[in-house]
C-alpha cells in the first residue's frame, strides 16, 4: 500500500484535515481514503481527519487500494518512457497510436502498453490514469499518474494553470504575426461527432503561437496551451486561416512529407510535490516532423 507522511510545522494545533489539504488531498479524495479503505494516521494511529494534530507531529496518509481495471487490455508493446518516478510516468506517443482505447482502437493504445509496463515493474497499481491526452495522429509527451491521489494533484494543476505543454507545429501559408493569443471558444461542429469548430456558445479557449520560422509557403510555430479543448491548436489555427499542414480533417491532406497533421507535444512541464521540485520533459522531434520543417525550408535560426 502506497503511503505517505507530513511533519506538521506552525506554532498551533490545526486539524488532521488541514494538513493532508495543505500537502495536495482534495475533499473528494478526502472522501475516497474514507469510503474506500484508505487509512489517516496521527503519530501512526489511526485517527478521523476532524483530530487536532499538534506541531512535531506527523500525520499520515494510506493511499485505498485500487481495483485493477479488467476493461482495459494489457499491453507489452514498446514504451518510450521519458520521466518516471513511484508516482508519475512521462512518456513518448509515437504518432498514429490513439492515447486511450477505443472500439476502433481497444486494444495497443499508449494506455495499453503504460499497464504493461506497470506490471513489468509490478508498480503497486495498474490502473493507468492518464492526465495529458494527445489526438492519435499527435505525437509527443503524454503524463501518467501512478494512483488517484498523484492524479487529482495533476488535476489541480492543470485547473490552475501549472501544467505546462509546450507544441511544435506547421502551419500552411505566412502567419504574420511573430506572437499572437487567439482566444477563441471551441464547441462540437453541427455536423460531425468528431470535429470541432469556433462558435460563440463554445467553451473557452486558448492557444498562444509565436512564429519561430517562415517560407514562401508554411510557417513554423511555438504553441502553449492554457486551456485543453479538443483539437484546440487545429482548430485555432483553421480559424485564423492557417490549417496545420497534413490536417485532413481541418485543412489538407496534401504534403508529401508527413502524412498527418504536423504537431508535436515537444516539451511537458509540471510540480513533483512529493520531491518538491519542477519537473520538464522533452521529447525529441521525430523524423516526419523533422523532414516537413527542413523540406519546406523552415529550419529555425
Amino acid at each position: 500500500m502506497t503511503a505517505f507522511s507530513w511533519r506538521v510545522t506552525g506554532t498551533t494545533p490545526e486539524h488532521v484535515r488541514t494538513v493532508l489539504m495543505a500537502h495536495g488531498v482534495t475533499r473528494t479524495y478526502l472522501k475516497r481514503v474514507k469510503f474506500h479503505g484508505g487509512i489517516v494516521t496521527l503519530d501512526g494511529q489511526p485517527v478521523r481527519v476532524i483530530a487536532m494534530a499538534k506541531p512535531g507531529q506527523t500525520v499520515g496518509l494510506e493511499l485505498p487500494p485500487e481495483a485493477p481495471n479488467t476493461h482495459v487490455a494489457t499491453s507489452y508493446g514498446a514504451l518510450d518512457v521519458l520521466y518516471e518516478d513511484d508516482h508519475f510516468l512521462v512518456v513518448n506517443k509515437p504518432a498514429k497510436m490513439a492515447s486511450v482505447p477505443s472500439h476502433l482502437y481497444p486494444d495497443d493504445t499508449l494506455a495499453n502498453r503504460v499497464k504493461g509496463h506497470l506490471t513489468k515493474i509490478q508498480a503497486p497499481s495498474t490502473v493507468t490514469h492518464i492526465v495529458t491526452r494527445l489526438d492519435r495522429e499527435t505525437s509527443g509527451a503524454v503524463l501518467f499518474a501512478k494512483h488517484h491521489f498523484a492524479h487529482s494533484i495533476l488535476d489541480k494543476q492543470m485547473k490552475q494553470g501549472l501544467l505546462d505543454k509546450r507544441y511544435i507545429a506547421v502551419a500552411q501559408g505566412r502567419v504574420t504575426a511573430n506572437h499572437r493569443l487567439i482566444d477563441l471558444p471551441i464547441g462540437r461542429a453541427g455536423d460531425s461527432f468528431i470535429k470541432r469548430q469556433v462558435r460563440p456558445d463554445g467553451r473557452a479557449a486558448q492557444t498562444e503561437i509565436w512564429v519561430r520560422s517562415r517560407s514562401r509557403s508554411a510557417s513554423l510555430l511555438a504553441v502553449k496551451l492554457h486551456t485543453g479543448r479538443t483539437h484546440q491548436i487545429r482548430v485555432h489555427c483553421q480559424a485564423v486561416g492557417h490549417p496545420l499542414v497534413g490536417d485532413w480533417l481541418y485543412g489538407q491532406q496534401t504534403n508529401p512529407w508527413i502524412h498527418r497533421q504536423a504537431l508535436h507535444c515537444a516539451r511537458l512541464r509540471f510540480y513533483q510535490p512529493f520531491l518538491d521540485q519542477w519537473i520538464t520533459c522533452y521529447a525529441p522531434l521525430p523524423a516526419d516532423m523533422a523532414a516537413v520543417i527542413t523540406q519546406e525550408g523552415l529550419s529555425s535560426h
